[in-house]
């Protein structure tokens, strides 16, 4: 296990660099699924699967169902789930808004975001982009390397309560800057000099600079330097830029700090550490029964969408599977009775400044082990017979677990499990991996726990029963 721990670090902070998007964290799993020998399947197509076949399939490029057929007989299904995507802000359509002399980009929240630490942060963006090639609707994954946008906080001259009563309007306050207008604005292309400045600050022609035009109204796709960053990141001309889903990333990378490097702090934790885990022991893991594991897109905005954790695409993949190896619905319904979900998502740290925000006796920390979370009003789809069968298999494999609620006057978040569970009734445990500033442009959790969460998948997979 220590070997595991040391190794972990760097491997999950080049994961969290590496998807600064849901869409690009889907792209990054799908790559190591096939070059793992994973057959990737299209939902409009036959699956035509047979007794140790390993394929996976992705819904709007944003979800990802995998999975690992056995040979023994009769399998039932064990799943683990995570979620992919993380509060952030996402661009309108027609996003530049041109006023007071800047260029700005019109954004709307995406999920409950601690808004105000995106705050004085060098920003890009991070998504995908639809357009057309030779007359045929094409889909490219942007991210431009180079530091593009900040939201610029107002100077405490300016508000003097600021430190206690800072309040920000989403529609006025945390828009991003792209350029300025008197001066010209960025043209895509430019590039940080060695020195760390920008060379010429790149302005456009005069003849090409962009009128003044009232707020929100879009220019011509040709002089835009919104589309014209898109066409160069994209290869689309500007005028074929049909539409995008495009956020806000955070350039800063996900580091290892801490006296001990006992910490991990980077955009998206929330909930990449899980996924990252979870993926990494569903990889290594021998399955007994039908192996499943998901990642699911808008768990952030309430799941109901066709690529969440409330929409069929679960509950269709396990029955395509069951189909396609001879199960009646008699067989399928009884590998589902049989089953067990495990939900994962990150858990709330006890918080060293305020230590009052948690419940008096629940109060996971980080390296401490996997959190096991409850709460009475089932946010959290965990019972007493799936929170037996997690701790069984913690004590077989010595992996260190906490527990988790939510003082009773405070209200707390949720997860997928119980609401996929209402989908496809498979007993659930939600479990996660304790950290602070949740919902932050950048995260904090402990170093240990990722190898720990990774056991226990694998763990889940192999033992030879559910204790059930």
């Amino acid at each position: 296990m220590e070997t595991e721990v040391k190794r972990y670090p760097e491997e999950l902070l080049g994961f969290l660099n590496a998807c600064p998007s849901v869409y690009h964290a889907v792209e990054n799993l799908s790559n190591r699924l096939a070059n793992a020998g994973f057959r990737h399947l299209s939902e409009e197509e036959r699956y035509d699967l047979a007794p140790g076949d390993k394929c996976f399939v992705t819904r709007n490029g944003s979800s990802l169902i995998a999975f690992a057929i056995p040979k023994t007989p009769d399998p039932a299904f064990r799943v683990v789930a995570a979620h992919g995507d993380s509060p952030m802000l996402k661009l309108k359509p027609q996003p530049e808004l041109r006023e007071n002399g800047f260029l700005r980009l019109n954004v709307e929240a995406y999920g409950g975001g601690l808004w105000y630490t995106w705050l004085d942060r060098p920003l890009t963006l991070a998504g995908r982009v639809l357009g057309l090639e030779g007359g045929k609707l094409c889909e490219r994954l942007v991210a431009p390397d180079r530091d593009l946008l900040l939201i610029p906080s107002l100077a405490i001259h300016m508000d003097r309560s600021a430190n206690e009563n800072l309040q920000l309007n989403l529609q006025r306050h945390l828009l991003p800057v792209l350029g300025l207008l008197d001066a010209g604005v960025p043209v895509s292309g430019v590039r940080a000099s060695s020195a760390g400045k920008m060379p010429g600050i790149g302005s456009l022609p005069l003849s090409e600079k962009l009128p003044a035009v009232e707020g929100g109204s879009a220019p011509d796709a040709a002089v835009s330097p919104f589309f014209r960053l898109l066409s160069e990141e994209t290869g689309f001309a500007p005028e074929d830029i049909l539409s995008y889903d495009l956020f806000l990333a955070n350039r800063q990378k996900a580091v290892q700090w801490g006296a001990d490097g006992e910490f991990i702090s980077g955009p998206r934790i929330d909930n990449l550490e899980c996924t990252f885990a979870a993926f990494h022991g569903f990889l290594e893991a021998n399955g007994r029964d039908i192996s499943v594991f998901c990642v699911f897109d808008n768990e952030e905005v309430g799941s109901a969408t066709r690529q969440g954790a409330a929409a069929t695409f679960l509950r269709d993949n396990l029955q395509r599977i069951a189909e396609e190896l001879g199960m009646s619905r008699e067989g399928y319904l009884r590998a589902v009775a049989r089953g067990f979900m495990v939900s994962e998502d990150n858990a709330h740290s006890i918080h060293p400044g305020w230590p009052e925000k948690a419940d008096p006796i629940c109060r996971p920390l980080p390296n401490k082990g996997i959190v096991l979370k409850h709460h009475a009003g089932q946010r959290y789809a965990t019972d007493a017979v799936s929170a037996a069968v997690f701790k069984r298999i913690c004590r077989l494999h010595d992996i260190p677990w906490q527990e988790f609620a939510n003082r009773s006057d405070m209200c707390g978040g949720s997860t997928l499990g119980n609401i996929s569970s209402t989908r496809v009734p498979l007993r659930t445990v939600d479990i996660g991996l304790a950290q602070l500033a949740m919902h932050s442009a950048f995260e904090t959790a402990g170093t240990k726990d990722t190898a720990w969460m990774e056991v226990f998948a694998k763990a889940f997979y192999e033992v030879e029963s559910l204790g059930m």
